[in-house]
């Protein structure tokens, strides 16, 4: 099934922006794509333009507390951790950018898969 104009249009933009970082993969995951840090998901766009962060458990509420986040379900089920941030809220490539360090920072700490 093909991506949304939306989810390929932001697909594109991290591409952009990850482009030099061979380190960085993309994987099919939860019926879209998702950028993965030496095996280990990253970000990864959603329905309606947002952004998929993976932020850890420890900064989860402090992320929470930000406008335009909101906790990442699936099925059903609230994934602490994640965080789905709002079209609106990395509407800049500056913004973006920050969203795409701020899970970077947390998953450099895991080991590679």
């Amino acid at each position: 099934m093909p991506l949304s104009e939306e989810v390929e249009e932001l697909a594109d933009r991290i591409r952009r922006h990850l482009s030099d970082r061979p380190e960085i993969t993309e994987r099919t995951m939860f019926g879209g794509v998702a950028f993965m840090l030496n095996g280990n998901m990253l970000v990864g766009p959603i329905k309606g333009g947002g952004l998929l962060v993976r932020v850890g458990k420890e900064a989860y509420d402090e992320m929470l507390a930000l406008p335009g986040v909101s906790p990442m379900t699936f099925t059903g089920r609230e994934m602490k951790g994640y965080v789905e941030v709002d079209a609106d809220a990395i509407e800049t490539g500056d913004r973006l950018a920050s969203w795409i360090a701020q899970a970077e920072q947390f998953v450099q700490t895991l080991p590679p898969k």
